[in-house]
């Protein structure tokens, strides 16, 4: 290459160099960073050969891709099962039975009753937290119940024989005979009482003939 005026070069092979001291201008491809000495272009220290960046002009302007929105996800309901136990009282049963040592017409509770214990496990099934069924797994009586005594007199009345009066009844002196009959009744006798009496033992005369425990209620 032979160098005209500062500034100014002429191309050699179609190939064009404008150099200045110390600045690169490029045309026509690349151009070496230097200074003119004895009519050449002399490298400088540490100048690197440099190409223009190529910029498209027609390129499509670059889109992100657009990702579909993600589906909800079907929370189902949880089910648990719990099992749970329940204390119940167990009823006592009432009984009555006789007895010789207390005078006839006499009730007393001699034995007091007291309820058992009942231990029920049940399986409860809960889904969403609503109790949704319930089954009996176990079923223990861990207290037996007792029952209650009622004892009934059957002691008869001692009435001393002169008095004439039965011991089955009070209230009235019931003569002690075949038979007695109220004196306000249609009975034959052949002896009768004025009433009302109490029958506090047998009634052997049938003198109470509603069963309340008063006989000859009008007499």
């Amino acid at each position: 290459m032979t160098s005209g005026p500062q500034g100014e070069g002429v191309g050699m092979g179609g190939r064009w160099l404008c150099c200045v001291v110390g600045l690169v201008v490029v045309a026509g491809g690349c151009a070496i960073e230097g200074e003119k000495k004895d009519g050449h272009l002399e490298p400088v220290a540490g100048a690197v050969s440099q190409a223009p960046a190529s910029t498209p002009t027609n390129a499509p302007p670059t889109t992100a891709p657009t990702k579909p929105p993600a589906a909800t996800p079907v929370v189902k309901p949880v089910t648990v099962r719990r099992l749970v136990v329940v204390t119940r009282a167990v009823a006592f049963k009432r009984v009555t039975k006789q007895d010789a040592s207390l005078e006839v017409g006499t009730r007393e509770v001699t034995k007091r009753g007291r309820a058992g214990v009942q231990r029920l496990t049940y399986e409860v099934t809960f889904t969403g937290g609503v109790q949704v069924g319930k089954r009996l797994v176990r079923q223990v009586v861990t207290r037996k119940p007792v029952a209650e005594v009622t004892s009934v007199g059957t002691k008869a009345v001692v009435v001393e024989e002169e008095s004439g009066c039965d011991p089955n009844y009070s209230g009235a002196c019931v003569p002690i005979a075949s038979d007695v009959d109220c004196s306000s009744g249609s009975g034959n006798g052949p002896a009768y009482v004025v009433g009302p009496v109490q029958v506090i033992g047998r009634d052997i005369y049938g003198l109470d003939g509603n069963n309340d425990g008063v006989g000859c209620e009008n007499g």
